[in-house]
């Protein structure tokens, strides 16, 4: 799995036209074949920070989003940045539910 992160500072005033488009582009994204799931959720602290997160089954699925139209749409949005967007692309080897905490909590006590 392939978890790509976008995170952008938007002026005030132009934050209901991106959350336009990305809402848009996320809905798009949910269809795409290999496409686990998208996201976009609002930085608490930072009024004007926005996070698009995209779940991707492999990187093929991946590199055909990056190539399409709406891939671009999103990088016309980052052009609205109000500083450097910080784009990260995170393999993800293994993941693992609530069954974790039981395994760990099924050990003794260390400290």
């Amino acid at each position: 799995m392939i978890r790509a992160t976008v995170r952008m500072t938007i002026l005030p005033q132009k934050t209901g036209e991106v959350l336009k488009i990305l809402r848009s582009m996320a809905e798009q994204c949910r269809d795409h074949p290999g496409c686990l799931g998208c996201y976009i959720y609002g930085d608490l602290e930072k009024k004007n920070v926005l996070v698009l997160e995209q779940i991707w089954r492999a990187e093929e699925d991946l590199n055909l989003h990056l190539r399409s139209r709406e891939y671009l749409n999103l990088l016309l949005v980052l052009e609205m940045s109000l500083k450097q967007p910080e784009i990260r692309f995170d393999t993800i080897a293994s993941s693992m539910g609530i069954e974790a905490i039981g395994k760990a909590r099924s050990s003794p006590l260390l400290y």
